[in-house]
This record gives C-alpha cells, structure tokens and sequence, in this order.
C-alpha cells in the first residue's frame, strides 16, 4: 500500500488524497486569482513522485515551473512559519512540453478520420442536417478506401461529394449542397484557428504520456493552451479526443494501488458548453468508465455548477477556493457548491466560501472506503517545484532533452483522399479515347425541333472532366428524311438557308463546310433542341396543373 499524498494541512493535520482512490477523479474550483493552479501543481507533483504520469493543459503559462526545482523566498519563509511547517525539499519534476501550433512544445496531431464525424461537428459548430451530411461523407470515404488525414483531405472529400451528389443520393440518401457549403467555411474557419496543423501525420501516439524517468517518476505532459484558448471549440474538442483515445485503448485494470494515469482539464466549463445531448452522454460514459482502466480525471474550473450534475456526482475528491458572492446569482451559486460537500458541523460550508483566502481552500477526498470525508477547511502546501513560468532558454532545454524530441516535429503527408481524388482527376482526360477525325460535318437534322419535343434518339457516351464535369463526345450523324414536297421546313432549314446565304451556295453538293459554317450548323442544332426542352417542360407544367 502506498502512502497517502499530502496536499493541505489544517490546525497541524494532514489532508491526503489516497493513491489507491485516485481514480475516482475529482474537480478543483474557485475563482480566479485564489490558488487553484498552485494546488494543480501540488497534486500533479504529489502523483508524479509515486510514478503516476500526468497531462495537464496550461492555460495561463504558469505550470511550466514544474521543471525547474523551487527555492526560498521571504514570502515562502513567512508562509512556512505561519502554518509551522518545515521547509520542502525543493525539487524540479520530470516534464513534457507539448503543443498543437508546435511553437511552446511538440506539436500534437490527430488525424481527421480519428476525430470521427461527431466531435468535428462539435468543432465546426454544425446543425443536426451539417452534421448528417459530414457522416455520410465520412461514410462515403470509407465504403471507398479514401483515407481522411488533414484537412485538406476532407476538402476534397466534401468537393467530390458535392459534385457527384446525384450518384451517392440512392445508396447514401441526400447530400445538400447548403451543407456541404456551411461544412466548407466552418473548415476554413477551423483552419485559420490552427487545424491545418492540428489534423494530420504523425499521430500523437497516447502511449508516449505514459512514461516514467529513471528514477521512476511519473512524466508530466504539459500542454501549451494560453494559445489554443483563443480557439475555444478547438481546444475543447482537442481534450475530448483525448480522453476517448484513453478509453479506447487502455486495458480494463480494476482497482489498482495508484492510477496508470491522471488528467487535469483546466478550464473545464468548456467541455460542457453548448454541448450537444449525445455529446454530453458521451462524456459521461466515458467518466463512468475509464475508472476501471485506471485513470483519474480532475476538472479545474471556477465554480461546480459548470460541471454537469450526471458528472459531477462521479467526482469523489474535492478542492473548493473561495467564490466571490456579489450579485444574488452568486449567492446561489455558493449556496448550491456548499449543498455538494458533507457536511462538518465544525464547518459552516456556505459562510467559509465567501471568506477563504487566498492559497486557502475546503477539502473533501474519499476515505479508505470511498466514502467522502467531511469538508475540512485547510491551507494548500507548497510546491516543491518553482511557482511561476519558466524562461524561454530554460524551456527549450526541457523540450530537446525530452524522451519524445524528434518524433513528432516532422510532418509527414502521404497519399490520402486529396492526392487520390485529384489524381483520378488528372489521369481520367488522358485515358479518354480521342474523337475520331470527320471528313465532313454531320448534316443538319431539319427536324431537329420535332424530334427533341416527340422522338427519342440514344445518348451520346461522355466522357469525365477534371473536377467531375462531363464531356461530351462529338455527334452523331444523323439521317434526316427529306421533307415532302410543298412541306415547310424547319427551325434547322431556316438557319441552314441563312448560313448558304452567306457562306455559299445552298446546292447539294458534299464539299467540305468552312469552320464557321460548321460552327452556324452546331449552334442551330443546340437552338432547336433547346427551345423542344422548353416548350415540353412547358406542356408538362400545363398538365399537371391542370390535373
């Protein structure tokens, strides 16, 4: 049994989160600028020295500390002396730096088909039909081997459907060009917060966060989010991923002395905003869940009415700074936070929210029994790592020295749906057959108006254009009966007379026609079948009226 991990003190007692009920995750709240990241650290350090690996996201640059030992100050000193405790052994844990724009840390990616067509929609901000849509196209991909590893590879997936939309319709039902076009601006959108370099190869591999140093401590994996936080969907839907990527290939475990792994969500509000039904479901199962494979969740955020009810029940250990109770929202607020610890009747809850200070904070972790103890109030310990940002030089250091330097800084992007689809674009002109050579332009079909709107003819073979367009082979010669005499010509031997008139003699002769003849007869036989398709759909439209 491993010993029980100190993070507050009250009145010369020790409050322990127990190693073996770390898994039951917990939540960390409190407004801003009341010490919630020093009690991160504290947690994340206390779980790294028994050997449990870490990943917390950084949101204001202040847990980068955590690589570098701490040292005495006068504050320090004066805080020591205050709660009669003896000086820390100061010293740094082992980190990794991490980053999705790949500035601060290795650069994190994740692969399209790997986010899956519901968290994308999430990130893309979609309706029910733009989110029915992205999983046809996601089915469509898959049904035809096309992989989907960027952004620029579901472009193109979305272009090719849209385009072809008439083909797919029967088996994949209908894909609405609105959106298909809302999809494409929300991916432009996403791209100029950072996903074109966010989707793609190589994949982050969940293991490489699970690693210890020789001395047997737990890694911390620190994600760079001051960034990322402009992007709030993306930075959401980045932590999602990553929690489904554990639940799905971790291992049931149990009950296990300590966790494989815990996770720290710092702004966790975001996870739940605006989220969708079955989205927030899916959070839930996998919460419910993961416990079993070993892996403890914490939520950091500033009050626990951010946290669904369904999800904060499951959150046994808990860490609440003061909340600030200015407006009659607030007061309900404190009231509510106060309602979910047990009750201490040494402690009044509700009223000690208001006056914590800062570094201060009401305990509740889970017993040997998994019951939550009684909320005690107590002030958090002090880090053994330096509190506050490190340097530029002293992070880049960290980052080349890490075990994973190297492994993700090179892109790499290999044959996919874009480069497919696109090639098939470019080959299909050149396997086309050649039109073969006439000697002679077809004759004019005098009846060219009467046969479009009552007789049928087959339908020329066609042959595909770049971007999926069709084109259209030359036409057919076709016999014309010769009118009966006294019989009017038509729209055909009207513009055929106009163009012997100006270009030559209207005799029979079978003399080659100039270009610009040809060109005059091409355009009468269009004319005559166009103004048949008008004048049937005009017939058609009577009808069914009329009907």
């Amino acid at each position: 049994m491993i010993n029980p991990l100190p993070i507050a003190t009250h009145s010369g007692v020790q409050l322990c989160l127990l190693p073996q009920l770390a898994n039951r995750h917990g939540c960390i709240t409190g407004a801003t600028g009341t010490g919630k990241t020093v009690t991160l650290q504290v947690l994340a350090q206390a779980l790294s020295d028994i050997g449990v690996p870490v990943f917390m996201a950084d949101v204001k640059g202040d847990l980068s500390g955590l690589g570098k030992a701490g040292s005495n100050s006068p504050k320090t000193s004066a805080r020591l002396a205050q709660l009669g405790l003896p000086e820390p052994a100061w010293a740094a844990a082992p980190v990794a730096f991490w980053d999705v724009y790949g500035e601060q840390g290795h650069p994190v990616r994740a692969t399209v088909s790997d986010m899956g067509p519901l968290m994308l929609a999430r990130m893309l901000n979609l309706n029910d039909t733009q989110q029915g849509v992205l999983q046809l196209v996601f089915k469509i991909a898959d049904d035809h081997g096309l992989l989907l590893l960027d952004t620029k590879d579901l472009r193109a997936m979305l272009q090719h459907v849209g385009e072809n939309a008439a083909q797919f319709k029967t088996e994949y039902g209908n894909i609405s060009a609105a959106s298909v076009g809302a999809i494409q601006r929300g991916l432009i959108a996403i791209d100029e917060q950072g996903g074109d370099r966010f989707f793609g190869e190589p994949m982050l591999n969940i293991e490489d966060w699970m690693q210890t140093d020789a001395q047997g401590r737990g890694v911390i994996n620190i994600l760079a989010a001051d960034k990322l936080m402009n992007a709030p969907r993306l930075y959401s839907t980045f932590l999602l991923w990553m929690l489904s990527e554990l639940f799905e290939h971790l291992p049931e475990v149990g009950d296990l002395d300590q966790p494989k792994m815990a996770f720290f969500f710092d702004e966790a509000h975001l996870l739940f905003d605006e989220a969708p039904k079955p989205l927030l479901q899916k959070i839930e199962q996998v919460v419910r869940l993961i416990r079993s494979k070993g892996v403890g969740i914490y939520f950091v955020t500033q009050n626990p009415l951010d946290i669904p009810d369904t999800v904060l029940g499951q959150l046994g250990n808990r860490v609440q700074h003061a909340l600030r109770a200015y407006t009659p929202r607030d007061q309900k607020a404190v009231q509510a936070a106060a309602e979910t610890f047990r009750p201490n009747p040494m402690v009044n809850t509700a009223q000690a929210i208001t006056e914590l200070g800062v570094g201060e904070a009401l305990v509740s972790f889970l017993d040997e029994k998994g019951r939550p103890n009684m909320v005690e109030r107590g002030y958090v310990l002090t880090p053994a790592s330096q509190i506050g940002p490190l340097s530029d030089p002293e992070r880049r250091a960290l980052i080349a020295s890490s075990l994973v330097a190297g492994v993700y800084e090179q892109a790499i992007d290999r044959e996919s749906a874009y480069e497919r689809l696109k090639g098939r674009a470019v080959q299909q002109p050149q396997s086309a057959p050649a039109p073969v050579p006439q000697e002679a332009p077809a004759p004019v079909d005098d009846n060219a108006w009467g046969a479009s709107a009552g007789r049928t003819a087959p339908a020329p073979a066609s042959t595909s254009r770049p971007g999926g367009g069709t084109r259209m082979p030359p036409p057919r010669p076709q016999p014309s009966p010769a009118p009966s005499q006294g019989q009017s010509g038509g729209l055909g031997d009207l513009l055929k007379d106009a163009a012997g008139g100006i270009f030559g003699s209207g005799s029979g002769s079978r003399r080659s026609d100039s270009p610009l003849q040809a060109m005059v007869k091409s355009a009468a036989r269009s004319i005559g079948s166009q103004v048949g398709r008008e004048l049937i759909r005009g017939v058609l439209g009577t009808l069914m009226k009329k009907r």
